[in-house]
């Protein structure tokens, strides 16, 4: 069992419905490690205490992080009407709509198999960009055929040595890494409204949070919250856009293309290495099941 196995068996036990919260000595028991080892595991792996791990999974904690969320980055556009990527560690490029008809057709992807903080993850890129990021728990199977889905007409390879060096500087203190002083380029296929909501989640900053109406409000879209949830489904690389910094405006995490107790790993490491975020006072802040 890896770290990440046992901080997500750690995450599932806590999260359990129950009358109070559980102990140093319960929490390592479930992971079966001795309470010095569950703490050195949450010092290294998350970069904060047992106690300060605990207090990160809980809903109140969740909205004083929404509380602190907005403003968000300006979804403005730029030069001829293209919408800004917010973090300016990342450059979203679309394809053409002629690229679309032509379903990839010309275009090379690259992909490979590797182990990330959050468990196994396949990314794949082009000469252009990275174009998925994917986490999976036992086979990468079906994640591989939705890519050729995705690009049918595309000659798709695996290349792990090649896509070794794409994803070794994505979880640095929970963003995205420059390669060589420069932007993380990605090349990504959907609609307008959808691009437009996967640049708004780049301006969500690592250890923030926001809510689905947050979100609607910063596209100036405020009565679209669902649509801007099911665009923040749909994002096709996981974690460098963050679709996990989105959650329920009343603190509950709610589901996660990766899974549930993945999105709880994330916000609970980049909690831990953001050193700007504030912990939550423990005022209010009781665990309960969500």
């Amino acid at each position: 069992m890896n770290d990440y196995d046992r901080i997500a068996r750690a995450i599932e036990y806590i999260c359990q419905p129950a009358d109070r919260q559980p102990a140093l000595a319960e929490m390592a028991a479930a992971v079966h490690l001795s309470p010095y080892h569950f703490q050195r595991l949450c010092s290294r792996w998350a970069g904060i205490s047992p106690q300060r791990f605990l207090q990160t999974l809980t809903p109140g904690h969740a909205r004083n992080l929404l509380d602190q969320a907005m403003p968000l980055a300006d979804p403005g556009r730029g030069p001829g009407g293209a919408a800004r990527p917010h973090d300016p560690a990342v450059n979203l490029e679309a394809i053409t709509p002629g690229e679309y008809r032509l379903k990839g057709h010309g275009l090379d992807i690259h992909y490979g198999l590797h182990d990330t903080p959050f468990g196994q993850a396949l990314i794949a890129a082009t000469p252009r960009g990275i174009c998925r990021l994917a986490f999976f728990d036992e086979q990468p199977d079906d994640l591989i055929k939705a890519l050729g889905k995705a690009w049918p007409l595309t000659d798709i390879r695996r290349e792990d040595k090649k896509t070794r060096a794409l994803i070794a500087p994505l979880f640095n203190h929970g963003q995205a890494g420059k390669a060589e002083g420069k932007p993380l380029s990605l090349l990504l296929k959907g609609t307008n409204f959808q691009l437009q909501v996967w640049r708004a989640l780049l301006g969500i900053k690592p250890g923030r949070l926001c809510s689905y109406q947050q979100l609607a409000q910063t596209i100036n879209k405020p009565s679209a919250a669902r649509a801007v949830g099911n665009a923040v489904g749909a994002n096709p690389v996981a974690f460098i856009i963050p679709c996990h910094r989105v959650i329920n405006a009343s603190g509950v995490i709610g589901n996660y293309r990766w899974g549930k107790i993945r999105k709880r790993a994330m916000i609970v490491r980049e909690t831990g290495r953001n050193p700007v975020v504030d912990i939550i006072h423990s005022r209010g802040a009781g665990m309960t099941n969500g």
